[in-house]
């Protein structure tokens, strides 16, 4: 098999295994791995490393809402490009409203990852905006989210070079294990931006555009959550109305029981009166029936 198709094939399975629930990804590695003994893809594929939460979850992200993703690297290009020429007011400005766009892109993520039955902490969701916000900052971190092969999650300052090793899937194969003189593999588009004299308009349009988009995104999570909010109000405010109903009948029950102790002891001294009425009726038929056999005797007489 050629080098070339032994590389497509690789980072197809590894698309495969990427792709799957985080919980499914070992079993469903080392089944292929299996399947593949005895190939030249074996040993790869069990090298290939389960994501950490965050990764996975961008991963989602990138397969479950491609558009999404795109804009956020596009605009991030825009903005690496942009950033020269612009003012220090401008870039603040771009700066809240990059947080902004990747904060909602995030709260989307989480809800992609709620929908697989996937919990995100916080914790973890800061993690995913740093991954966001790596892949703005940086166009090799732009590259490696692109590739929907995280391991683990990113992040940069926008100044040095991020170290990606150990950060994505099978990095000879995508490019990013290629020196200075070669060029990336092209199993994955390049975002760079070409020099356009408009870039500064075009980033403002772009991230107002992704800004609205966010914002629509927020708006339908917020009344979700507050949707959310009220139902919990109403279970609490149940919650209380049925703990109130215990009380009473605890109460009730609290009386009930001192009630039948009271009627247990009147029963036990109502039985000891009955037993030494029952002891006086036989001692009173005893002395009845001597009286009566006495007059009989005095009447045969």
């Amino acid at each position: 098999m050629a080098a070339d198709d032994t590389t497509q094939d690789l980072l197809a399975v590894a698309d495969d295994l990427y792709a799957l629930p985080l919980a499914e990804f070992t079993p469903a590695r080392d089944a292929r791995v299996k399947e593949l003994k005895g190939t030249e893809l074996a040993a790869p594929v069990k090298r290939l490393r389960k994501p950490s939460l965050a990764a996975w979850v961008v991963n989602l992200l990138v397969r479950r809402d491609a558009a999404q993703v795109e804009q956020v690297l596009q605009v991030g290009a825009a903005l690496r490009q942009a950033q020269e020429s612009m003012s220090g007011d401008e870039l603040r400005q771009l700066t809240r409203q990059r947080r902004q766009l990747t904060a909602a892109v995030t709260t989307q993520a989480r809800r992609l990852a709620r929908d697989e039955g996937q919990k995100v902490t916080e914790a973890v969701a800061e993690q995913v905006e740093a991954t966001l916000t790596a892949a703005m900052l940086d166009e090799r971190c732009a590259l490696a989210v692109r590739s929907g092969l995280l391991v683990t999650s990113l992040s940069a300052t926008g100044v040095e070079e991020v170290d990606l090793d150990g950060a994505v899937a099978l990095p000879g194969a995508l490019g990013f294990e290629a020196s200075a003189q070669e060029a990336p593999a092209p199993t994955r588009p390049d975002l760079r931006v070409v020099p356009d004299p408009d870039a500064e308009a075009k980033a403002r349009a772009a991230a107002q555009e992704a800004l609205d988009e966010a914002e629509q995104a927020l708006s339908e999570v917020s009344e979700e959550h507050d949707e959310a909010q009220d139902a919990v109000a109403r279970l609490e405010a149940r919650s209380m109305q049925v703990q109130a109903e215990i009380d009473e009948l605890r109460r009730r029950l609290a009386d009930l029981e001192e009630t039948a102790e009271e009627v247990d002891e009147e029963t036990a001294g109502a039985e000891e009166a009955r037993d030494e009425a029952r002891e006086a009726l036989a001692e009173a038929t005893k002395a009845r029936d001597a009286a009566a056999r006495a007059l009989e005797r005095l009447s045969a007489d």
